[in-house]
């Protein structure tokens, strides 16, 4: 058994674009160089460089999720920018624990696979976990992942139980999380939605958001197969909420996920960024999707 970890930076590509390919590499490799010693410190052995990325694997959950944690929280106490006017560098983090085979030097497994995919998935500075990384967790820190609910990752038949590390603190809060102290600002995050000619943004316990045929609806998508009130979006318990309320059902596509999330009157957590098909699942001949993103 051992526990995979997946650190990719946040928008590479538009950095090489902005500074070039030497000074963007140069860059990079110095940036991974720093994150993989932090990951060692906390016992975690660096697999291979993924150009813009690491994959490392750990003897124990609970090293694994404090490497982690102390890399975002080293990121948001000490900004690193890329070049002049670059915004701050943000890291996606997907972490799974199980069998993993070494064979000349790299490691495979499902585990390996649904790291990858969970960084895939993550924001910029979010931390998501599988249930199994959950379950080995001390219960001192189990308290700290927030469940996200069942998401389909790439490749995988299944739904994967999703957890994410809840590592950034409020302005007024002291805590430990898992004998890491973090005294952070906490960013703050709001919701885009959008659809054609329509730009909606929702803030953190702002108005819950409509989405349906009605012309009232907070996003109106002119569809006979979406309901006059579809589905709703809210803030609540410090995450972004999708509820369906049709009788069609919606079909929730997370980053770049070919498998949806189908709801037929339950909810979902909203990360990363993805679509919304209302009332039947994306493809040709269907209504115009609903983007989202969680931004900030």
């Amino acid at each position: 058994m051992a526990t995979v970890v997946f650190a990719d930076l946040v928008g590479s590509t538009g950095l090489f674009e902005r500074l070039g390919d030497q000074t963007a590499g140069r860059f990079v490799t110095q940036l991974t160089a720093t994150i993989g010693r932090t990951f060692e410190q906390h016992r975690g052995r660096v697999v291979k460089l993924l150009g813009d990325g690491l994959f490392v694997v750990f003897p124990a959950e609970v090293d694994a999720v404090a490497a982690c944690v102390a890399i975002q929280g080293r990121l948001r106490e000490q900004p690193v920018h890329a070049g002049a006017g670059g915004a701050p560098v943000q890291m996606q983090i997907g972490i799974d624990s199980g069998d993993v085979v070494e064979i000349g030097g790299d490691c495979y497994g499902d585990a390996v696979n649904s790291a990858a995919r969970l960084a895939d998935l993550a924001g910029g500075e979010q931390i998501l976990a599988t249930q199994r990384v959950h379950d080995a967790l001390p219960a001192a820190a189990r308290a700290h992942l927030r469940g996200l609910g069942p998401m389909y990752l790439r490749g995988k038949s299944e739904a994967t139980e999703v957890f994410r590390v809840d590592w950034q603190e409020d302005a007024d809060t002291d805590r430990t999380l898992l004998g890491t102290s973090l005294f952070s600002e906490g960013g703050t995050r709001w919701l885009e939605l959008s659809a054609p000619g329509q730009l909606l943004r929702l803030e953190p316990r702002g108005e819950k958001l409509t989405l349906g045929r009605a012309a009232t609806a907070s996003l109106a998508i002119n569809d006979a197969r979406v309901s006059r009130v579809h589905a709703t979006v809210e803030w609540r318990g410090g995450q972004f909420v999708l509820s369906d309320t049709s009788s069609s059902g919606s079909w929730v596509y997370f980053g770049e996920q070919h498998e949806p999330l189908v709801l037929r009157r339950t909810e979902c957590y909203l990360v990363g960024h993805g679509e919304i098909a209302l009332g039947c699942e994306r493809g040709p001949g269907s209504g115009p999707p609903v983007r989202f993103a969680i931004r900030g």
